[in-house]
């Protein structure tokens, strides 16, 4: 499958390994440090492209060494960045990430991630895709309230599917349009925290049922409980492959690269959720979300509960 990628592009700093957490007028040690690639939208390409799947990006980077980076990561991860345009006017956004085990803590400048507009997206780029995939819609403030829904639009109208992982609304304020968008969108990518401010309901199932005929697929991410999905007003759960992880820096992001090489496939959406969390869970061996991304033989091969 061939699959454009719309949306936020950044430099991760990644900081693994914190003895205390950061407070204000304290220094504090950690154990590791990498830069790499961040964007939750290029990390889901690049997991589908070691999938097998192939992958274009069409964003913004700055002028700047951090987009000269980004633009030099995209390529060697096999993505197309034929459509990222150099923004001279405005910095590449940066992600500094604190991390453990088990979470991590976010601090981002956003640079050019606000200044994409959906007239950037020509229907000329829809040509020779299967599916659209996008992330990040909280930050994009240039595409809000109504550009994805427009961009998306147009996409499915050229015969596409599409995708969005909302990622978290710094503000927690869940609207920006969101709902309205969904109605384009045919799989919804939450985690439990961005599905319950979406809708508004506590437990994760009553989350997927407000959005029944909203979207064609919602799902929720679960961490350690795995990931469930709504179907035909059934709830499919599966859990997640035990592994004691390193980083969870875009864990998300490879499931949602193994879901959505599966589900483009037609295969069964349990076979689906479980490449999903499979491709998560072994992407947390690494720092960074692009460190250590399964083949799907490798997805397939971790350790079930």
């Amino acid at each position: 499958m061939n699959i454009l990628l719309v949306g936020d592009m950044n430099v991760d700093m990644i900081l693994h390994g914190y003895r205390t957490f950061p407070c204000p007028g304290r220094e504090t040690l950690v154990d590791d440090f990498v830069m790499t690639l961040g964007s939750s939208t290029a990390i889901t390409g690049a997991g589908m492209v070691r999938l097998g799947d192939t992958a274009a990006f069409a964003g913004l980077v700055g002028a700047d060494p951090g987009g000269a980076f980004c633009l030099d990561r995209l390529a060697a991860l096999g993505i197309d960045s034929a459509r990222t345009r150099v923004d001279a006017a405005h910095k590449t956004a940066v992600t500094v990430a604190i991390a453990s085990p088990v979470d991590r803590s976010l601090v981002t400048f956003l640079g050019t991630i606000p200044y994409l507009r959906p007239t950037d997206i020509s229907d000329e780029y829809f040509r020779g895709f299967d599916h659209l995939h996008s992330s990040s819609y909280f930050l994009q403030s240039g595409m809000l309230p109504h550009g994805f829904a427009d961009v998306f639009r147009r996409a499915k109208e050229h015969g596409l599917t599409v995708s969005l992982d909302p990622a978290c609304d710094p503000a927690l304020e869940w609207k920006s349009g969101l709902l309205d968008t969904l109605r384009h969108v045919d799989v919804f990518l939450p985690n439990e925290t961005e599905l319950r401010g979406v809708t508004s309901e506590a437990d994760p199932a009553d989350g997927l049922r407000a959005l029944a005929g909203i979207c064609r697929v919602p799902l929720v991410k679960l961490g350690a409980d795995g990931a469930m999905a709504l179907q035909d007003g059934r709830i499919v759960h599966v859990p997640a492959p035990v592994i004691t992880p390193l980083d969870p820096t875009g864990a998300g992001d490879n499931f949602n690269a193994g879901f959505l090489h599966a589900w483009l496939r037609k295969r069964p959406i349990e076979e689906a959720l479980r490449l999903g969390v499979a491709c998560g869970a072994f992407s947390t061996r690494a720092l960074g979300g692009t460190g250590a991304q399964a083949t799907e033989a490798e997805a397939l091969a971790q350790e079930q509960p």
